[in-house]
């Protein structure tokens, strides 16, 4: 069931006047009786997916089907070529604070946002306030893969593998599929499952959960049906966020939510130019394209990211990155300015209040005075 959990975005002076009337209102509570109990370090293990399956798969497709795949699914695909910078992403959540849901680098607070997200993967086939919920009584793991490949049920069967109480299906059983199948739109989307399941929710290597599969079941009939989807983007941060908070708190652990993307968004906040061109604005422009086509740093070490975050000023970064243009912002839902994102495995907040400067807007702590 799709759920409109996202239902208020309003122009900059609006959310101004509401974030200034909410602060004096409900006051910031949080820190009085929380005290920051965090390991100094993190051992994070951002290993990923091998991915020359996908790669070879999207080399061999002609220029007609690459355009059907993105015209359905934005520029997910482009995450294959994506090499993660793990001294970096390492870097980063040494500053990340799971109370508020941001990055603090020196005193400035930072989080990936809906709305920058969105513009990152091209997501227009979406709409943008209908996230994905889980059905109450979904059907079977085996009927969904019937559904998706149009196989047999035995062939189903014996695809699924369970470990403890992890249920999946292994990438090489849709492989031949990907590459083979007649069929040119069930290509096309086992492709696409095989991108959420193996690079944006990470969760089982070599392997496709059964969640993802609920997820894009969803995704896939939403575009299929409505022509106008669930916003895969909310997933996508619950489970970064998610990630994130568990690695921050433990000290340790594997960060399954989509690095490639976090990689991407911290990156672009330092992509400064003299001029913005033109053409960023333009509909056809795809930023993971013209960011696989710059020139990156390589080799830095992880303590000079340290060393960049720690002693960050707020005119070292673009606030507002050059390739965004929202006219309307997210702030709310209802009355209240905690947005609640719901991932595969679990449920987390976000205060887009708190880094309204990514929007050339002013910062707001949060209130947290009743907050659970």
């Amino acid at each position: 069931m799709e759920e409109s959990i996202i239902q208020t975005t309003e122009k900059n002076a609006v959310v101004r006047d509401w974030s200034l009337k909410t602060q004096k209102e409900k006051g910031d509570s949080l820190v009085e009786g929380c005290i920051a109990n965090l390991p100094e370090y993190v051992t994070l293990n951002v290993r990923q997916n091998n991915v020359e399956d996908l790669v070879r798969v999207w080399n061999q497709w002609d220029s007609d089907t690459r355009g059907i795949f993105t015209e359905r699914y934005g520029d997910i695909a482009n995450l294959i070529a994506v090499n993660i910078d793990e001294r970096l992403i390492q870097a980063m959540i040494r500053f990340w604070d799971p109370a508020y849901q941001c990055f603090t680098f020196n005193q400035e607070d930072m989080t990936p946002t809906i709305e920058e997200y969105v513009a990152l993967l091209r997501v227009e086939n979406a709409q943008f306030y209908k996230v994905y919920v889980k059905e109450p009584k979904p059907m079977t793991f085996k009927k969904k893969l019937v559904r998706l490949t149009d196989m047999t049920d035995a062939w189903a069967e014996k695809q699924i593998k369970k470990k403890n109480e992890t249920i999946f299906i292994p990438w090489s059983s849709l492989r031949d599929l990907v590459l083979n199948y007649p069929d040119m739109l069930k290509r096309v989307n086992l492709f696409a499952l095989a991108i959420y399941g193996l690079i944006i929710f990470p969760k089982v290597f070599g392997h496709i959960e059964v969640a993802v599969v609920d997820f894009f079941e969803r995704l896939k009939q939403g575009i299929e049906r409505l022509k106008q989807g669930i916003n895969p983007v909310p997933t996508i941060l619950a489970e970064t966020f998610r990630s994130l908070n568990s690695c921050r708190k433990m000290g340790k652990g594997r960060f399954i939510g989509c690095a490639q993307l976090l990689n991407i968004w911290i990156l672009s906040h330092f992509w400064k130019v003299e001029h913005t061109p033109y053409h960023m604005f333009s509909k056809t422009f795809a930023l993971l394209e013209a960011y696989l086509e710059r020139e990156w740093p390589k080799d830095v070490t992880e303590e000079h990211w340290v060393s960049v975050f720690q002693n960050l000023r707020a005119e070292d970064v673009i606030w507002r990155a050059p390739w965004i243009h929202p006219s309307v912002l997210l702030y709310k839902v209802g009355d209240q300015d905690w947005v609640p994102l719901l991932g595969l495995w679990g449920g987390v907040g976000y205060a887009p209040l708190l880094v309204q400067r990514q929007f050339t807007s002013r910062q707001f702590i949060p209130a947290t005075r009743g907050l659970a």
